[in-house]
């Protein structure tokens, strides 16, 4: 394919380039404006955004580790398929990690985060319904925020370089579902921390967390292509208990 470039990406030229060459072709690859199968050259992105090489080069490696991108030497790096344990892996070790996250903050309800938790369930009450790329930087905004008020900005930083697949598979939810019951699911999880409930908030966080199971048929059904998948039937997801402050 041409790499074009897009508005709604733009470089701040005075800002270090290397990590937003990453966090554009990471979105762009999230956002299926990039899709599998799709051919993109470090000449082409230094060339479309003006920039050396060097800076695209050590992109397209992060990406790689990431799995968004199969560098193939003499060949060109292509644009993966979203692999399907990945997927499950991903979703499973940040269910365990945000799980104590909001056990943590339970335990010790502060007021100033459940008053900050309540203002940006405000902001995403506002968004339209088919408002997608508005919801995921919310979404995001949300458990970065619930990190963070733990002293977990560290394990956060590990989840986001761990779910790239899963948010490649979150945007195609969110294209075919509306958000009404992620946000609901949201203020049941502030509900839980500002009471103090600390097995509450384990069992909602992780019912949260595990919408994007019983959506994943359907969105595999309608966008099949887009899949790395294992021979023969799909194996289930293994999940921890939903219930208990030990769970």
């Amino acid at each position: 394919m041409k790499f074009e470039r897009n508005q709604a990406w733009e470089l701040d030229h005075s800002a270090s380039i290397t990590p937003q060459i990453t966090r554009i072709l990471r979105e762009r690859i999230i956002q299926s404006d990039l899709q599998p199968g799709d051919r993109i050259s470090e000449t082409e992105v230094a060339r479309t955004y003006d920039i050396s090489r060097q800076p695209v080069r050590e992109a397209f490696i992060k990406l790689a580790d990431q799995g968004l991108l199969e560098i193939r030497p003499q060949r060109g790096t292509i644009v993966t398929r979203i692999g399907y344990f990945a997927v499950l892996d991903a979703r499973f070790l940040r269910e365990a990690i945000e799980a104590d996250i909001c056990k943590i903050l339970a335990a010790n309800p502060n007021p100033i985060l459940i008053s900050e938790l309540r203002r940006q369930l405000d902001v995403q009450q506002a968004l339209a319904p088919e408002n997608a790329d508005g919801f995921i930087r919310l979404d995001e905004r949300f458990h970065r925020t619930l990190a963070e008020a733990a002293g977990k900005a560290s394990a956060w930083r590990q989840i986001e370089g761990l779910k790239s697949q899963m948010d490649r598979v979150r945007y195609l939810s969110l294209r075919e579902f509306r958000v009404d019951k992620l946000i609901i699911q949201h203020g049941a999880i502030v509900d839980r921390i500002e009471a103090g409930d600390v097995a509450g908030v384990n069992a909602e966080i992780r019912l949260h967390l595990r919408e994007v199971l019983k959506d994943l048929p359907q969105i595999i059904k309608a966008n099949e292509r887009f899949f790395d998948l294992p021979d023969g039937d799909i194996p289930p997801p293994v999940n921890a208990p939903m219930g208990g402050t030990n769970a």
